[in-house]
């Protein structure tokens, strides 16, 4: 049974909720027959609304009741995972407070269609949440200061039960009044789209219809204007490192498009611990671990350094820096503490750096880099000032550049970003490579909690937020998936239903979205015919998709053998029969009509 603590504040918000209505089209609000005449209470900071316990001490577990049967989360864990009182986060983009509250005080609103206060303008509201009593769900609306309002559907997984691949931190331990488990507790961070350009004003939490969906914190993700993301890289997975201790990490990244300013961001994604940055600087890449010139600093809100809690990210302060396109950079920083395990993305094809003891992040020299890596930990994303924002590749191995020459950048995303700058007929966009080797639309590789071997990620689907939606000044995604889902048995029907919702979340937000047809590979042992009807049904599907996408590019058509069209041509087989080779993936690139990307 819910047990729901009622102050003035919340009570008065009750008796006026604003009754929502389902056109997005301006509307004149209408009290709720629970309003008193002429009494309409005004929308309150999400805080005074607080009517539920769910943080207790370990010592007092009684003091909370999160679920209704006594159950809650642990302010020790919470702490051990840099959740403080009061912690501004950033996660996808949104900068979220966890409540600045004690252990046994409210800290969190059971949605009931309470009226928020809430201001900004951005792409989407960031919900941080969790369900009790099973998944919770259900439709609210935002009102923006023009006095129109649109609809939203929230949907919060359970605390106790709802998938770690998508969790943004979990906690080990549930405290009870008759003791604590050693199991895991999971908060969510939800966006659901806004209206572009407009002004929120308020927000009407979702009415109750079910498990009770509880909000810790809200807020507006802005968009990125007067950025563009010139390199990225996806997070597949949390793995062992090192062990790192006193150790300076330099990256070598290879650039998309140029521009005056540059800002890098830092990611804990899967983690349950923080991770300290000491200090970091970027640089232009001469040789090896040598930079060209002095490595600049690099700051994060006016510190040399910062600390990324679990699951959060960070990132850098703008920085003026001249980073050239079509470059390799040297992005540094500097891990004080021990880092035992990861987050990173594991096929990076580049030879990056590790020092001796030290920070040595403002080191020109390559002198104290003593070993190397293959693996990009920590960092995602370099975005650089002013440009007309970026082109997303959401893929597997094949994007990944898997079986393309070390160190060369001869990915595809590497090729299309080179076309792009070397023409007029469209915007000369970033390229973001958001591919995961192993990767699948519709089933995790990763399982998304833990230290894990496992570096393929989680679905299509459950990143589809964080690498995509959340990159800096996307325009258009193009998604080329689907070969590891048919290989590893899933019928074309999945992968279907999987690319559509896709194209349907992405074009909920605006986005273009750009279909590409799955490449042939009979003769790799995983492609055996049964997989290739699948595969081939699949592109059925991405060719006349019915609208599902703005555009499709053909790259089964480009990479596939006329004589034998379920193998790829011998001359764009790297030999594994499954990933092309420089020649193979420069085809990919120069095929794609340019326009398809957007004007």
């Amino acid at each position: 049974m819910r047990r729901r603590m009622w102050g003035p504040a919340a009570l008065l918000a009750l008796l006026a909720t604003v009754v929502p209505v389902a056109s997005a089209e301006a509307a004149v609000p209408m009290a709720s027959a629970e309003a008193a005449p002429g009494v309409r209470a005004e929308p309150l900071p999400l805080e005074r609304l607080f009517d539920n316990r769910a943080v207790s001490d370990d010592a007092r577990p009684g003091a909370a009741d999160f679920d209704g049967s006594g159950g809650s989360l642990s302010a020790q864990d919470l702490t051990a995972a840099g959740w403080t009182p009061g912690r501004s986060l950033s996660v996808d983009g949104a900068r979220l407070t966890w409540p600045r509250t004690a252990p046994g005080e409210p800290d969190n609103v059971t949605a009931d269609g309470q009226s928020v206060r809430l201001r900004g303008r951005g792409d989407a509201l960031a919900f941080l949440v969790a369900g009790t009593g099973g998944k919770a769900q259900g439709t609210g609306t935002v009102r923006y200061q023009d006095g129109s309002h649109s609809t939203y559907r929230l949907t919060a997984p359970d605390w106790r039960s709802g998938p770690l691949a998508t969790k943004s931190v979990a906690l080990p331990h549930i405290n009870t009044p008759d003791g604590q488990l050693a199991e895991k507790a999971r908060l969510y961070v939800v966006t659901v789209p806004v209206v572009r350009g407009r002004a929120v004003a308020s927000v009407e939490l979702p009415r109750d219809n079910g498990p009770d969906l509880h909000v810790f914190a809200l807020s507006v993700r802005p968009t990125t204007e007067g950025w563009t993301g010139s390199w990225s890289a996806s997070t597949a997975g949390y793995a062992a490192v090192g062990p790192w201790t006193d150790r300076t990490v330099r990256l070598v990244v290879h650039t998309s498009t140029g521009g005056p300013r540059v800002r890098i961001r830092l990611e804990n994604t899967f983690a349950t611990t923080p991770v300290r940055i000491g200090s970091a600087t970027v640089a232009v890449q001469d040789a090896g671990a040598g930079a060209r010139g002095e490595p600049v600093a690099m700051s994060f809100r006016g510190a040399a350094g910062t600390e990324i809690p679990a699951g959060a990210q960070a990132f850098s302060d703008p920085l003026d820096f001249d980073v050239p396109a079509d470059t390799n950079l040297l992005v540094s920083f500097h891990l004080p503490g021990t880092v035992t395990a990861a987050p990173l993305h594991s096929q990076a094809i580049q030879r990056s750096y590790v020092s001796g003891p030290g920070d040595h992040a403002a080191d020109g020299s390559s002198s104290a880099y003593t070993s190397t890596i293959t693996t990009w930990p920590l960092l995602t994303g370099v975005d650089v000032g002013g440009g007309p924002g970026s082109v997303v590749l959401l893929g597997d191995s094949i994007t990944d550049g898997v079986r393309s020459t070390q160190d060369a950048n001869r990915r595809w995303p590497n090729v299309l970003a080179r076309r792009l700058l070397n023409q007029s007929v469209v915007p000369r966009y970033g390229v973001l490579n958001q591919g995961i080797s192993a990767n699948r639309v519709v089933t995790d590789r990763y399982p998304g909690d833990g230290v894990s071997t496992d570096t393929g990620g989680v679905s299509a689907l459950h990143r589809l937020d964080r690498d995509v939606l959340a990159q800096t000044s996307v325009r258009t995604v193009v998604v080329f998936q689907g070969v590891n889902d048919v290989r590893w048995g899933a019928s074309a029907e999945q992968v279907i239903a999987g690319l559509r919702e896709i194209a349907e979340r992405a074009r909920a937000r605006g986005l273009r979205v750009v279909g590409a047809t799955i490449a042939p590979c009979r003769g790799e042992s995983l492609c055996t015919a049964s997989a290739d009807a699948e595969r081939v049904a699949v592109n059925a599907y991405i060719r006349d998709s019915g609208g599902d996408f703005d555009a499709v590019l053909d790259f089964d058509a480009v990479l596939r053998d006329p004589a034998e069209p379920a193998r790829m041509l011998p001359a764009y087989d790297s030999g594994d029969h499954l990933h092309p080779g420089d020649a193979g993936l420069a085809a990919i690139a120069e095929s794609v009509d340019l326009r398809v990307l957007g004007a």
